[in-house]
């Protein structure tokens, strides 16, 4: 039954754009499902694995340039961007993974957060400007509805950033589940049990890094398409703090939280700007104080709380 619940989620967001043949609003939910794409991939690293990590807007930006650059500079048609970005992100983050695994906790967060504040700084280097743009960045094209579907670009470029979402996440569902997740979870719990159950941890955190990095960075290809531009400024360190955040609020090791994690960091801000233009900031921290403190397992855990009441989940009595 929660699989049927499921199914008819997904149809109902796949029809949710003839509601909205453009505007901001279309836009947003283009953007939700790009960040939870990208919180996708901290929450496997983080959540699944337990590394720490404050610098995944790195790879974001990694996936972002990469879309940008093969579209802007080799006319390289937006859809084939994607496994591109995939592939150079995996391998940034199997580099990345590898020193990175003689640190853990607070080490391994900073370490990673100084790779956020670095990343956007090597984008601006004047030796690379006739690829990047420099701090101009890159301005790209939206891409039109294929086949003759008689959707506008707002409207195609949701669904397809829908579609590329649901396939990682279906992937990402699968890959905790079954052996490899049961280890993840088995390092992050009880190190020192999994490594005498025969488990190499140092190469399954690597690993672990390199596909998180490959996520987050097919999220950034996808976020570069819906926005039509990149530059470095926009792939800061607040960035990766966004989506640790998103992370946070949606729950730790959960296939669901990042949804709602994308939704909350999309969303938020501007409701708090409606309620004081003169401290939005303020505002938005009460908000996500109360949400911890009412929810301190993020969302996914009231879900999975509101989960045991519904009809299908009932024992008989």
């Amino acid at each position: 039954m929660s699989r049927i619940a499921v199914i008819i989620f997904c149809i109902a967001l796949l029809v949710l754009p003839t509601a909205f043949s453009s505007g901001y609003f279309l836009f947003q939910l283009t953007l939700v499902v790009t960040y939870a794409v990208a919180i996708l991939g901290l929450n496997l690293v983080t959540g699944y694995n337990g590394q720490v990590s404050l610098g995944h807007g790195a790879f974001y930006a990694v996936g972002a340039y990469t879309t940008a650059i093969l579209m802007d500079k080799f006319n390289v048609p937006y859809w084939a961007t994607l496994p591109v970005a995939a592939v150079l992100c995996t391998g940034f983050g199997f580099l990345i993974g590898l020193p990175a695994l003689r640190l853990g906790g607070l080490y391994l967060a900073l370490t990673t957060f100084a790779l956020s504040v670095a990343v956007p700084q090597l984008l601006k280097y004047k030796a690379f400007d006739d690829y990047t743009g420099g701090v101009q960045g890159i301005v790209i094209d939206k891409p039109e509805a294929p086949f003759g579907l008689h959707m506008t670009s707002d409207q195609w470029v949701y669904v397809f950033t829908l579609m590329i979402g649901i396939i990682c996440f279906v992937l990402i569902a699968n890959l905790v589940k079954g052996r490899i997740g049961r280890a993840m979870i088995a390092i992050r719990d009880q190190p020192l049990a999994a490594e005498a159950m025969g488990i190499d941890i140092a190469m399954l955190k690597t690993y672990t890094f390199a596909v998180s990095a490959m996520i987050t960075g097919v999220a950034g290809s996808l976020g570069a398409i819906a926005v039509q531009f990149v530059a470095p400024d926009a792939y800061g360190a607040p960035l990766s703090l966004t989506f640790f955040v998103g992370f946070v609020v949606g729950g730790g090791a959960s296939i669901v939280g990042p949804i709602f994690g994308a939704i909350f960091v999309e969303f938020i801000p501007n409701i708090a700007d409606q309620i004081s233009k003169a401290a939005p900031g303020a505002v938005y921290g009460v908000l996500l104080i109360a949400l911890m403190f009412l929810a301190p397992g993020g969302c996914a855990s009231l879900v999975r709380m509101a989960a045991k009441y519904m009809p299908w989940n009932r024992k008989p009595t």
